[in-house]
């Protein structure tokens, strides 16, 4: 059983579980739902940097805050196909392009991310986008271009959400989620850590995921990386056990969802990931960049897989296990 009614008081008690025995627990429901031995690698790729109009205070992309990212255009199919190309060959599965917008806007940008869409999916690579609010009908032209995820984190709980960006609700961010939903999209949609939150607003963002009526498929764990010009430049880096506990409440609440390893993780050892592992993380970021922060190289990655006896998870998956279950081969 899957379960969707999950209580506050429920999800604080699993959190504040004595730490090896949460990641025990995580490890044996991630033993019964997933195999353990598996990681979806997934790429990031910038397809338009800088000059967002929002005020994320974690966001170096903003253009409010003096970051030092350059304002770059929307980049050319040919070069995003070639990126994802060689992500595939370097191990991915999954390829996921972000671009710096508030929401999508019907225009000829929108239309050249169709077409990347498009091209990436005829790779047989998992497509994934992160391309801010979008609307119903937005949400279908992407599913019908052959758009597999969609990403659009939560960041942190309702009640704090207003302390780190104002130029949206919390409501916008559920709206979007909703229609890519009804679009027949896979969500992914997780948060950060790290932010000036409690550890009552994690819990409670926890709870708006595992009480949603289809848990998403992706959930990203992200540490805040803390950058300079940014107003949480000075926050306290996030501890690994506030990760390896967020990671494993989170695989508890929602067994057979991809637990995102995801921002964050440059700043942490081979050993320091291998917990994460072990907490139910099964799926990252490669390359070596998120967007525009620093994150391990493939090189680094292959040599941790290899070590841990991990592999990369086929793209796919699960459509292919629920078609070999009906007969279709």
């Amino acid at each position: 059983m899957i379960r969707k009614d999950w209580t506050i008081e429920e999800i604080n008690d699993i959190y504040n579980t004595p730490l090896l025995d949460l990641i025990y627990q995580a490890a044996k429901v991630h033993r019964e739902h997933n195999e353990t031995g598996e990681v979806q690698v997934c790429t990031l790729l910038s397809i338009k940097t800088g000059g967002c109009p929002e005020d994320c205070a974690y966001c170096p992309q903003a253009a409010r805050y003096n970051t030092g990212v350059n304002v770059q255009a929307l980049m050319k199919k040919e070069e995003v196909l070639d990126y994802a190309a060689k992500a595939k060959a370097a191990g991915s599965t999954r390829f996921c392009m972000g671009a710096a917008w508030r929401e999508v806007r019907d225009n000829k940008d929108f239309d050249r991310v169709l077409d990347m869409v498009k091209g990436v999916n005829e790779m047989g690579m998992e497509v994934c986008c992160t391309l801010g609010m979008l609307n119903e009908e937005q949400a279908k032209k992407l599913a019908d271009a052959g758009l597999y995820a969609y990403n659009h984190n939560l960041d942190t709980s309702s009640e704090y959400y207003n302390e780190i960006i104002s130029t949206r609700t919390y409501h916008d961010r559920l709206s979007t989620l909703d229609n890519v939903r009804k679009a027949g999209v896979t969500v992914c949609c997780g948060g950060i850590i790290g932010l000036g939150e409690t550890h009552a607003d994690r819990i409670k963002m926890l709870y708006t995921l595992s009480t949603m009526p289809e848990h998403p498929e992706s959930v990203p764990i992200n540490a805040l990386v803390r950058v300079k010009g940014t107003p949480l430049e000075n926050n306290p880096k996030v501890d690994t056990w506030d990760m390896v506990r967020m990671i494993a409440t989170a695989r508890i609440l929602m067994p057979r969802t991809m637990v995102r390893l995801s921002a964050g993780r440059a700043e942490m050892s081979q050993a320091e990931q291998a917990l994460c592992f072990m907490a139910g993380a099964n799926s990252i970021f490669a390359g070596e960049k998120l967007l525009t922060t620093p994150n391990p190289s493939f090189e680094e990655d292959n040599i941790m897989f290899e070590l841990l006896g991990l592999k990369p998870r086929e793209a796919f998956k699960t459509e292919k296990e629920l078609a070999e279950a009906a007969g279709i081969s």
